[in-house]
C-alpha cells in the first residue's frame, strides 16, 4: 500500500521536472494534483462529503479536508450544518457562526491501493496534457504568418511531424514542395498559415508551398523588405516550379527588382535555394493594371492591352512570334500572371486581335444598320466612333452627334430618337412579355431590376417578391444570364425581398441618409417616365454599359 505521507519531498520534484519539461507554470502542476487527490479523498470518504486537498509547496504534504457549510436548515448533513453546531464547534471564532461559512475539518492521510494510485495518475496527465494544449495555443496563436525552423520529428504517409521545441507542426503531403523529401532529424522551415485549438489538441499547420512563405523568405534575405523600404504586393506560385513577385520601392533611389536579385543574385538564390530550385521572376508593380500586366507576362513583348473593367478582364495582343513564350510552358506564365495581377488575361496573335476587331465592328454596324433604318455608311461611322449600342446613341447629344465627319444637326437628332424609339419599343415588348408570364408588379418595381431582368425572372417562373426572395445567388445569376448583375447587387435584390420575411433590419441592406434622400423611392425617374410612356407600372434600371478602354503599348515595353 502507499500512503500519502510517503515521498513528499519526491512529488515536489517530480511537480518540478514535469512543469519544465511541458514548458508550464509550476501552480498548473500543482493544481492538477490537487484535483487529483480530492477526487481520490471523495472516493474514500463518499462523494456526499465536500473533500477538499491541499499540498504544502515546501514540504509536498498533502492534507484532506472536509468542509462543513453553515446553514439555516441542513439539507445534506454530511457537508452541512446550523448556526449551533457551528457555535458548538468554533465557541471563540464568531466569524464562523455566521450563514455561508465553512468550517474545515482536517482528515486523517489515506492509503491509496493500485486502482485509486492509477486514477490519480491518470487525472494528473490528463490535467498537464490540458494545460500544455492551452500554452501552446496562446503561444502559437498569434504567430500565424511567421517562417519557423524545426526538426523532422516522424514522416507518415506523406505528411511530416516537425518538432518546434515547445510544441509540433504539421506539415501535410499537400503543402510539400513536390519532389521534396523529409528525414526524421533534418533541419526545415516552414511557414505557420493556421493554428486551431482541437480537440485532439492544437493544431499547428506548416505549409512550404503558400505564397506568403516566399515573401517572408525574401524579408529575411533582403534588408530593405524587412525594413518596409520596398514592399511586396503579391504573390503567384506553382511550387517547386516557378514564381512571380511583384515589388514596389518607397524609396525613389532605390531599384526594387535589383535589391531583391542582390549582388549577382546572392539574395534570390538564397530563397531559390530554400525552394529547392523553384525559379522566380520578380517584377516591378505598377498602379497601372495595364502596365502590371504587362509586367508580369515578361519576358514576352505586348503590343497592345484592352481592359474590360466591368468583368476585371485583359485582352493581351502580341506577337505571333511572342504568343508561345507569353503563354509558357503549360500555360504557366499566363497562368501565373493572371494569379499575380488579379486579371483574367486573355492572349491573342495580332492576327486573331485584327480579325475579332472586324467582326466586332462589322456586328456593330450591321445592327446600327437594321436597328436605325439607316445605310451602311452611317452605320459604320458610327461603329468608327466607338458606339458600342444605342443606349450610348441615345444618351449622346445631338450637337456632340453632330461632329462626327459628314454628320450635320439634322442627322443627329434624327439618329438620337430613332435610337430613343428603338429603346422605347425595346421597353413595351419586355414590359408585355412579363405581363404575359405573369409577373407581379411588386417584381417589376424592385430597385436594381430592369425590364429586360424582370422578363427573364418571368421565363424562369420567377412571378412573386416570394418567388424572388426564395432564390440563392446562384439560382439569380442562372435566371438573369449575361444581364445578371455584380453580386453585391445580387445579393442587395434578394435581401430587399425578403424584407417581409425578416422584419429585423439588421438583415438587411444598409442604406445611407444620403441614399435615402436622393432615391426615396424604388421606381427612378426614369422608369416613372417610362410608365408614362406605356401606361404601365414599370421598374426599368439604367442599363449597364460595357466600358472599354484601349492603350497601346509599344512593342519595346516591358
Amino acid at each position: 500500500m502507499i500512503t500519502t505521507r510517503l515521498h513528499r519531498k519526491e512529488l515536489m520534484e517530480v511537480a518540478n521536472m514535469v512543469a519544465r519539461e511541458k514548458g508550464i507554470e509550476l501552480e498548473e502542476v500543482v493544481q492538477a494534483m490537487i484535483l487529483a487527490f480530492q477526487k481520490a479523498g471523495q472516493a474514500k470518504y463518499g462523494h456526499e462529503n465536500d473533500i477538499r486537498t491541499e499540498i504544502d509547496p515546501e514540504s509536498g504534504e498533502i492534507r484532506f479536508y472536509r468542509c462543513l457549510t453553515v446553514v439555516e436548515e441542513p439539507e445534506n448533513a454530511a457537508a452541512e450544518i446550523t448556526t449551533a453546531e457551528a457555535q458548538a464547534r468554533e465557541p471563540k471564532n464568531p466569524e464562523l457562526h455566521e450563514l455561508g461559512a465553512v468550517h474545515r475539518e482536517l482528515l486523517p492521510p489515506i492509503d491509496l491501493g493500485r486502482i485509486a494510485a492509477q486514477t490519480i495518475k491518470q487525472t494528473i496527465v490528463q490535467q498537464v496534457r490540458e494545460a500544455e494544449r492551452t500554452r501552446q495555443y496562446e503561444e502559437f496563436k498569434d504567430r500565424v504568418g511567421e517562417v519557423i525552423n524545426g526538426i523532422v520529428k516522424r514522416v507518415e504517409y506523406g505528411s511530416v511531424l516537425v518538432d518546434l521545441e515547445r510544441a509540433e507542426g504539421l506539415l501535410r503531403r499537400d503543402e510539400i514542395i513536390p519532389r521534396e523529401t523529409h528525414r526524421i532529424g533534418d533541419r526545415t522551415r516552414a511557414f505557420i498559415y493556421d493554428v486551431r485549438n482541437e480537440g485532439r489538441g492544437t493544431q499547428i499547420l506548416l505549409s512550404r508551398c503558400h505564397p506568403q512563405f516566399m515573401a517572408e523568405l525574401f524579408a529575411q534575405e533582403v534588408p530593405e523588405v524587412y525594413d518596409g523600404v520596398i514592399e511586396i504586393k503579391s504573390v503567384a506560385r506553382d511550387p517547386g516550379s516557378r514564381a512571380k513577385i511583384a515589388v514596389i520601392s518607397h524609396d525613389s533611389s532605390i531599384d526594387p527588382v535589383g535589391a531583391c536579385v542582390g549582388m549577382r543574385g546572392s539574395r534570390v538564390q538564397a530563397v531559390v535555394g530554400e525552394l529547392q530550385g523553384e525559379k522566380i521572376d520578380i517584377v516591378p508593380w505598377s498602379a497601372d493594371p495595364a502596365t502590371f500586366v504587362v509586367n508580369a507576362l515578361a519576358p514576352a513583348a505586348i503590343t497592345k492591352v484592352i481592359v474590360d473593367e466591368e468583368k476585371d478582364q485583359m485582352t493581351v495582343v502580341v506577337a505571333e512570334d511572342q504568343l508561345s513564350l507569353a503563354i509558357g510552358r503549360r500555360g504557366q506564365n499566363v497562368r501565373l500572371a493572371s494569379q499575380l495581377t488579379g486579371w483574367q488575361i486573355e492572349l491573342l496573335t495580332e492576327e486573331q486581335e485584327s480579325a475579332s476587331r472586324q467582326e466586332d465592328f462589322q456586328k456593330r454596324s450591321t445592327f446600327f444598320t437594321e436597328a436605325l433604318d439607316v445605310d451602311d455608311m452611317i452605320a459604320q461611322l458610327l461603329a468608327a466612333e466607338g458606339f458600342v449600342n444605342l443606349e450610348q446613341i441615345a444618351e449622346t447629344s445631338p450637337v456632340d452627334l453632330a461632329q462626327i465627319e459628314g454628320f450635320d444637326e439634322g442627322l443627329a437628332e434624327e439618329l438620337c430618337t430613332r435610337a430613343q424609339q428603338w429603346l422605347d419599343e425595346q421597353i413595351r415588348g419586355w414590359i408585355e412579355k412579363r405581363r404575359a408570364a405573369g409577373v407581379t408588379d411588386e417584381v417589376a418595381e424592385s430597385e436594381g431590376l430592369t425590364p429586360a431582368m424582370v422578363a427573364r425572372l418571368g421565363d424562369a417562373e420567377v412571378r412573386t417578391l416570394d418567388d424572388l426572395a426564395g432564390l440563392s445567388r446562384d439560382d439569380l445569376a442562372d435566371a438573369l444570364g449575361d444581364l445578371s448583375p455584380s453580386v453585391e447587387e445580387m445579393d442587395r435584390i434578394i435581401l430587399t425581398a425578403r424584407q417581409r420575411w425578416y422584419p429585423d433590419e439588421s438583415l438587411l441592406p444598409e442604406e445611407s441618409e444620403e441614399e435615402e434622400a436622393e432615391a426615396p423611392s424604388a421606381v427612378s425617374e426614369e422608369l416613372r417616365a417610362a410608365e408614362a410612356v406605356f401606361a404601365a407600372p414599370e421598374a426599368t434600371g439604367e442599363s449597364q454599359e460595357q466600358k472599354t478602354t484601349q492603350k497601346e503599348i509599344g512593342d519595346n515595353s516591358a
